[in-house]
């Protein structure tokens, strides 16, 4: 592999986890280089187009359908048992799914490949719910939510679901996919799936005001929360968001929240809100003696093929993840260490959540 060009004002350490992040597939590689790198666009766009012919882009697309579906449906693979879900845990196989991993690899958005993956899927692709049209969205928030996000990547005009999310905002500022079946209460796992679909679309279009202003609501909802806390008690609202997981799926784990608040500040181009400070504490303290972050755990069930070596065991993607939110962090709290901010944070205000 040519050598990549770094910025030598970047802070580049632990070298070796660095190599150990660009010893792998093009999926990781791209981000370690403009994440961690710095690497001029030139460098990172060139690794980024080999997403759609190597590795684990190729190999997805590879399980693409004629027409342009996955496993033969939206959110549900064809002939799908639902005894399935109670063995084996849900299936992510099918075109929902797909797609966001593929964004999450990076594929080229105006590559011809993606470009015809969207049109073949707005024709063809109906949701297994209502059988709307895909690009027209489902009914569940982290669904659209999640449509969105891939919408906005891949240059679909999602507006309407947009502004059918903000208007489904609950009074706490946050959303829930139970808001249907009466839930008044927001949920961190809806919440943050439509938060990123929201910050997508702000990207890819600048966004609206009504968007804006729920993105910022919904931020509210998990930063008074500390990310993980329940507001009534202070204590954490499950366990399982301090455990780090891949890929997330719609699950919700502080490591997400963390990248996806590290996105919004450089969108912004602004510091990142204190309050994530006891947050980013914990990522620290998860750090292994090598330097890399363990995977905790997966969603299990049906998917396509792995990009982890198992729970328990170093992920790069994990590590890619954390190293980047801690960069982040650092470029704006260099000298007062997360702890420090999250000290100042008890004595100025209890840390409670949900």
């Amino acid at each position: 592999m040519a050598p990549i060009p770094v910025n030598p004002a970047g802070p580049v350490t632990d070298r070796s986890v660095i190599d150990w992040l660009l010893d792998s597939d093009p999926a990781i590689r791209w981000q370690v280089m403009r994440d961690l790198l710095d690497a001029p666009p030139p460098a990172w766009t060139a690794e980024r187009s080999k997403v759609e012919t190597e590795g684990w882009g190729a190999r997805l697309l590879a399980c693409q359908d004629a027409d342009g579906q996955w496993a033969g449906g939206a959110f549900l693979p064809a002939g799908f048992d639902r005894r399935e879900w109670s063995e084996r845990g849900q299936p992510w196989t099918a075109t929902t799914f797909s797609l966001s991993q593929l964004r999450e690899f990076g594929l080229d958005p105006e590559s011809e490949r993606a470009r015809r993956t969207v049109e073949l899927i707005g024709v063809n692709a109906r949701w297994d719910e209502g059988g709307q049209p895909y690009w027209s969205g489902e009914i569940e928030e982290c669904i659209n939510g999640r449509t969105i996000a891939d919408g906005a990547y891949f240059g679909v005009n999602v507006s309407a679901i947009v502004d059918r999310l903000v208007g489904e905002r609950l009074g706490d500022g946050g959303w829930n996919c139970e808001r249907i079946n009466g839930s008044l209460r927001s949920s961190f796992a809806s919440t943050i799936n439509v938060l990123e679909g929201l910050l997508e679309y702000e990207r890819a279009t600048g966004g609206t005001s009504g968007c804006r202003a729920a993105r910022r609501s919904g931020e509210e909802f998990l930063l008074e929360r500390r990310l993980f806390r329940r507001l009534a008690t202070g204590e954490p609202a499950d366990e399982r968001f301090l455990l780090f997981l891949h890929p997330n799926r719609w699950r919700y784990d502080i490591l997400r929240a963390l990248d996806y608040f590290r996105d919004g500040a450089a969108l912004a181009g602004a510091a990142p809100d204190p309050r994530l400070g006891e947050a980013i504490d914990h990522v620290r303290s998860r750090r292994l003696e090598d330097g890399t972050w363990a995977l905790d755990g997966d969603p299990g069930g049906r998917i396509w093929f792995d990009v982890n070596d198992g729970p328990g065991k170093p992920s790069r993607w994990v590590t890619l993840r954390a190293m980047r939110v801690l960069k982040g962090w650092e470029r704006w709290y260099p000298s007062a260490g997360s702890r420090d901010v999250g000290e100042r944070i008890t004595r100025s205000g209890s840390l409670q959540g949900e």
